[in-house]
């Protein structure tokens, strides 16, 4: 009996860990304030934010990080991109992630890596824009239970562009 479970635990143990190249950071949360913000990193994986939130979806322009921000402390998942990524790569985000529920996707000028999937106190940087780890990210800490604002709908916010 025991080595036929022996698969299993190897499975759920592999499954368990921690993701790869995953940067955490300890910002409280709950500190609205009005204007524009400035961040210690673009884009931000948490601090201070707007008084609205970005609504969930895809845009083909920058979003406010303010609203975004807030998104994040209700649980969403931002996911941006370098404006040169290939429109391919745009596309493949746009109807694989950008599709969830409670994810962002919008691109960003003067990011350093491809994609970086940002959610409160988690960021992850990939030049691929099919790396397999944006999806356990999104997986992982879309309406993590540790957000400010956990169970607040990332609908119903500001759905426009800067």
């Amino acid at each position: 009996m025991r080595l036929r479970l022996l698969p299993l635990m190897l499975l759920l143990s592999a499954c368990s860990g921690s993701l790869k190249g995953v940067q955490t950071f300890s910002y409280s949360g709950g500190e609205v304030r009005g204007g524009l913000i400035a961040y210690d990193r673009l884009p931000p994986a948490g601090g201070p934010y707007g008084p609205l939130w970005q609504t969930c979806g895809v845009y083909g322009a920058p979003v406010y990080p303010e609203y975004a921000v807030h998104s994040l402390a209700r649980g969403a998942v931002w996911l941006t991109y370098r404006p040169d990524l290939s429109s391919q790569d745009v596309a493949a985000l746009t109807t694989g992630l950008g599709a969830e529920q409670d994810v962002l996707l919008s691109p960003l000028e003067g990011q350093g890596a491809a994609v970086i999937a940002s959610a409160w106190n988690a960021q992850l940087s990939v030049d691929d824009a099919a790396d397999s780890r944006l999806r356990r990210f999104v997986q992982k800490y879309r309406q993590a239970s540790t957000v400010p604002e956990a169970g607040q709908p990332c609908s119903g916010g500001y759905a426009g562009t800067q």
